[in-house]
Formats: structure tokens, C-alpha cells, sequence
């Protein structure tokens, strides 16, 4: 007897979610959400300014490591900034430079500002301190962010949207698609590679590194970052983007070439760690916020090959 093909379709989608939904309940991927590991000890200041190229600036590691003083390598990259951006408001308001760098490239443990309208930069802030924003598993960068949505006030943040939102967006992310990746450590809520030329499979992962690791750990807002995905990645992320469903078609809502809408923000040239978190995160419930209802639709049948492939795509495009 033959398998009517509406059943056989209907049988693979419910196999499809189930799968879906078994990878939810292992739990989130390490490589995502990187914690210290428990004997992990950060680098002692011995005292040496450091450095970055094209800046005349220096600073020490106890300086750059300051939660209240933004350091600002290139002052030309943009317009002067706000006292809540450069120095934050002790004790409970950390400067916004520090974690989002100078001029908001951020990094893969929290949000690029690129291209975001004040709109949303405070939407999201609203939504951090109520709870409508967590993560699938704890993370220290939340924490602080949840913290300083509580303590910051609306003159404050008013002004760091809008100064962040005024930035010409820039993309600093290569997407690579290779099998073998190099061997990484977390390095203070991080990815870094390994001492050495060792490498391993990259498996089913986004492997995402500096491309200088003291220059990223100096805060500079230049460094630049390569992201490690499995061949084929972008091409599957463009399909997926593009689905007949209208439900699943990233470009509804967040534009053509994916640089935002007046209803969604830009998802191009963004970390694909930080994309794939936020899919998954969609998924799990741990985003509740605006939108989040239709966001629910796209992502709930997707896989972690699938949320890998999106977020290397999207991470593909140039703003």
C-alpha cells in the first residue's frame, strides 16, 4: 500500500518539530552561552599600558576592565559621547561604552547597536528591566544589563539611544565555512583560540573568535571577528530565509537585504552567536517582548542546524 503523500508530509513535520523541541530540552549549546570555567582566573594588571593600532591612546588592563569608564581608542569615530555612554552613574548604572564598546559594535557576548533606532535600544531596555528579556541559561552580560535597566532613567537612556542610534553602522564580522576550526578556551565570557595551530571538527557549531584577542579585551570598537560555520551554512540560511511560507520569510518583516524595517530592526552583519542566541532564546520563551508571538511562529519548528544557518547568513550580509 502506498503512503498517501499528504500523510507522509504531514508525519515528517511532526517529526521535524519533535525533533526540534527533543533539542530544546537538552538544553541550550555551550558554545552560545560560554561561561567561565570554574577554576577560571582573570589576568593580573602588572601594570602595562596597552595599546592598539591607529590610537594614541593607552590604558591599563585595571582601566579597560572599569565598568564606569568607557575607553575610547578612536574619538573620531564618532560624536562626543554622553556622560551615561563614557562613565555610567555609580553605583548602580554602568557606563553603556564599556560592554557596547565606544560606538556600539558590542561583541558576541552582547548586542551590536549598529543600526538600531533610539526607538528600539529603549524598547529593549523596558523590556530587560520588567523581564520580558532573559536567556535560556544564565549569563553574567544579562545580569548587568537586567541590573542597569532597573537603576537607569528615562533622560539617561533617552540620551545613550540616541547617541548610539546616530552611529553609522559598519560590519566587522568574516563569515567562514570550514570543517576543522581551532581549538578554543572561554576567556572571560568569550571564545578565544587556544595557544597553537591544534584544530577540531566544528561540528554543530558557530565558532566565533577575535581576530585579536588583546585588542578585544582592551575594548577596542576596530577589532574585527571571524566566525567559523559548517560548509554549506550560508546557502541553507539563504533558503531558509527565503521560504514560500510567509510566516518563516525573514524579509517580512525585517526588510529585503535584511537591514530592518519600521517594524523590525536590521539583522545583518550581526554576530551569529549573538543571532543564534536570540532564535533560540525565541524558542525557549526566554524573549517575551514585543513581537515576540510572530518571532515564536518562525522559529518553533526550526532546528539548531537550522538557527546555525540563519544566523551565518544574516551574518553574511553587509549593513
Amino acid at each position: 500500500m502506498r503512503f498517501p503523500i499528504a500523510l507522509w508530509a504531514f508525519a515528517m513535520a511532526l517529526l521535524t518539530a519533535a525533533g526540534a523541541r527533543a533539542q530544546i530540552q537538552e538544553g541550550p549549546p555551550a558554545w552560545a552561552y560560554p561561561v567561565n570555567p570554574p577554576n577560571f582566573q582573570r589576568t593580573p594588571d602588572d601594570g602595562t599600558i596597552r595599546r592598539v593600532p591607529d590610537s594614541a591612546a593607552g590604558f591599563t588592563l585595571t582601566q579597560v576592565r572599569d565598568l564606569f569608564a568607557a575607553p575610547d581608542w578612536h574619538p573620531d569615530d564618532h560624536p562626543p559621547m554622553p556622560e551615561i555612554v563614557a562613565r555610567g552613574r555609580k553605583p548602580e548604572v554602568f557606563a553603556c561604552g564599556v560592554c557596547h564598546r565606544a560606538d556600539g559594535p558590542g561583541g558576541p557576548e552582547n548586542a551590536s547597536l549598529f543600526g538600531l533606532s533610539a526607538e528600539y535600544i529603549i524598547q529593549q531596555t523596558a523590556e530587560f528591566k520588567v523581564g520580558l528579556r532573559t536567556n535560556s541559561a544564565p549569563r553574567v552580560a544579562t545580569d548587568l544589563m537586567i541590573k542597569l535597566s532597573k537603576a537607569v532613567t528615562d533622560q539617561e537612556l533617552g540620551e545613550a539611544a540616541a547617541y548610539f542610534a546616530s552611529i553609522k553602522p559598519r560590519s566587522n564580522i568574516a563569515i567562514v565555512e570550514t570543517e576543522l576550526v581551532p581549538r578554543t578556551q572561554v576567556r572571560d565570557l568569550f571564545l578565544a583560540p587556544l595557544d597553537g595551530t591544534e584544530k577540531e571538527p566544528i561540528g554543530q557549531r558557530i565558532i566565533e573568535i577575535p581576530e585579536n584577542v588583546e585588542h578585544f579585551v582592551s575594548r577596542d570598537s576596530r577589532t574585527r571577528f571571524i566566525a567559523y560555520v559548517p560548509p554549506g551554512s550560508i546557502q541553507k540560511g539563504r533558503t531558509l530565509a527565503a521560504n514560500s511560507d510567509p510566516r518563516v520569510r525573514c524579509a517580512v518583516c525585517h526588510g529585503a537585504d535584511l537591514n530592518g524595517t519600521a517594524i523590525a530592526p536590521g539583522i545583518a552583519s550581526r554576530s551569529p552567536t549573538y543571532m543564534f542566541r536570540q532564535l533560540y532564546d525565541f524558542k525557549s520563551g526566554a524573549r517575551k517582548g514585543a513581537n515576540s508571538e510572530l518571532m515564536k511562529l518562525v522559529v518553533e519548528n526550526l532546528s539548531v542546524d537550522d538557527m546555525i544557518a540563519l544566523a551565518a547568513f544574516s551574518a553574511s550580509l553587509k549593513h
